[in-house]
């Protein structure tokens, strides 16, 4: 009985990573289309990537929809409805901003005649198998299991984008972003390995579910051991890399500046989900499940996180916040500018994680599809413009922006006002939900740090509205065009016009993501009340 129960529920972790698993094949079918000496099979790359992603989407809401959710044996058995769709449809605009510029240069000398096909040379396969690879990683995160399960996803995820990196522009300036991306990357995974290994010592098992049953027990008798809360702290420092979070955040501004538009813009969106979810599922085998044991005769609730690692998450929400946004108020280069934004937006993402199951961990995933989308409707502006063949960076560059390129001009200031949190754009709403949690958890004081910097950050962003609609162009800006493929401003257009439509059409937040994780069958475990939820449903139906 015990293989039989065993194989079911091997059968049903295979079935809830098909979406992951067509990826993989996608990711090979795009690498050997990368190499056809065929110039219309190689264009056909792009299209071929967004075509994977597409299928995924749908097949994550067909395995979701299957018995296999309560058979998997997962901690968070639903979490992969909401942010699987989520992860893939971001991906397809992030295709669009790709597509045509990975190559572009090299694939106009061959039509051109001025240089000869060579498959070592070309790098369009190469960079859409790898992104299809590290968008797999994020993915698998949401089925995680056990720890070595995470570890390898949480690599996954990472290890494709510091090649995507290198060869997003072809420059000595990616290349340098690639190493100092690569070897904070590796620091990053011995910090958090490290601390997977004190857990595991501390807890005698690798897998979260049995994990969540012992650390439970282990509250109720005094509290969680010395052993198991170092290597929480260290697992969580160390995830802060995916973050761009405090201690793990100087590797941003560099490598934002180095990659190119399209890449930065990955970047921006695709490790911080992956961080997000991390955290997800570590932190929800440390006290958020709302165990019920017997104290004193009673049963009695253990809720909430060590306080060690409240505590540094807490720390690391403010230094985030506020070393994120002093930085973005010292640049005047648009992508610098960007990367401190990012730093400072993960802070606000870590009050939702403090906030726990329920409003919480809600307000972090529809925080994260707002920003998915205001991400890549900025950087697909930039996307969208060159100058003399480089890509635009400064805000100099951007001066008087209306005049030529009115629609790109729009965009952009939308996506900066949203990043600021006005209403009624999406922006808005996700603040206002994370800061509700935040508040119904007795954050307040986080709170109020988070609104102080929110409001700090409208200096630098509405720098990104006034130079652009209101600056006089200048012969530096006279020097900078459209780039020649249109996917980039199509890609622009449809996610600035996101930011405005999306919270018309919701009547919810977002009302569940996931459904509750299974019980634990821990010795110490009575029952489980209010188990954790993400959020229940894939997201909120549109009205």
């Amino acid at each position: 009985m015990a293989i039989l129960a065993s194989s079911a529920d091997m059968s049903a972790k295979l079935t809830l990573i098909a979406p992951e698993i067509l990826l993989f094949v996608g990711a090979v079918v795009v690498a050997v289309l990368g190499l056809s000496r065929n110039a219309a099979v190689r264009r056909a790359v792009p299209l071929t990537t967004a075509l994977f992603l597409a299928a995924s989407v749908v097949v994550t809401a067909w395995v979701y929809r299957s018995e296999a959710v309560d058979g998997s044996g997962l901690l968070l058995p639903s979490l992969g409805a909401y942010a699987k769709s989520l992860i893939a449809i971001v991906g397809i605009f992030l295709v669009m901003l790709a597509g045509p510029a990975i190559d572009r240069r090299l694939e106009h000398a061959f039509d051109a005649g001025r240089a000869t096909f060579d498959p070592i040379r070309v790098m369009r396969g190469e960079f859409f198998a790898f992104f299809l690879l590290s968008i797999a990683g994020t993915m698998l995160l949401a089925n995680t299991s056990d720890l070595i399960w995470l570890f390898l996803a949480l690599e996954l995820a990472s290890l494709p984008t510091y090649v995507m990196v290198a060869v997003s522009r072809g420059t000595r300036r990616a290349q340098e972003a690639a190493v100092k991306y690569f070897f904070l990357g590796a620091l990053s995974a011995a910090t958090f390995l490290y601390g997977f290994a004190l857990l595991y010592g501390a807890t005698g098992t690798l897998d979260l579910e049995a994990m969540r049953g012992v650390l439970a027990e282990q509250a109720a008798n005094g509290g969680i051991s010395t052993l198991a809360t170092i290597g929480g702290v260290m697992a969580v420092l160390g995830i802060a890399f995916k973050l761009a979070a405090v201690p793990m955040h100087f590797y941003a501004p560099d490598v934002y500046e180095g990659a190119g538009s399209a890449t930065t813009a990955f970047l921006g969106f695709m490790p911080k989900i992956a961080g997000v979810l991390a955290l997800i599922v570590l932190l929800s085998a440390f006290g958020y499940s709302g165990h019920l044991h017997e104290i004193d005769g009673a049963l009695r609730e253990s809720t909430g996180l060590p306080v060690a690692i409240t505590g540094t998450l807490w720390m690391i929400a403010v230094l985030t916040m506020v070393l994120g946004n002093v930085g973005a108020l010292l640049q005047r280069n648009v992508k610098r500018m960007l990367a401190y934004s990012s730093i400072a937006q993960s802070g606000y993402l870590i009050i939702g994680l403090i906030a726990g199951p329920g409003a919480g961990f809600d307000s972090v995933l529809f925080y994260l599809l707002g920003y998915g989308v205001t991400n890549t409707a900025m950087f697909a502006v930039l996307a969208s413009l060159e100058r003399n063949g480089e890509d635009v960076e400064t805000l100099d560059d951007l001066a008087g922006l209306r005049t030529r390129h009115p629609v790109l001009a729009w965009m952009l200031a939308a996506s900066a006002i949203s990043l600021i949190g006005m209403p009624p754009l999406i922006g808005f709403f996700g603040k206002l939900a994370l800061f509700s949690a935040g508040i119904e958890a007795g954050q307040t004081a986080l709170v109020i740090v988070a609104a102080v910097n929110s409001a700090i950050s409208a200096f630098y962003y509405l720098q990104l509205v006034a130079v652009p609609m209101l600056g006089q162009p200048n012969a530096r800006t006279e020097t900078v065009q459209a780039v020649p493929s249109a996917w980039p401003r199509l890609a622009a257009v449809v996610c600035g016009v996101g930011v405005l439509v999306l919270p018309l059409g919701l009547s919810k937040l977002v009302e569940a993501a996931v459904a509750k994780p299974k019980e634990s069958t821990a010795a110490a475990d009575k029952s489980a009340v209010d188990e954790t939820s993400v959020v229940q449903a894939a997201v909120a139906k549109a009205e």
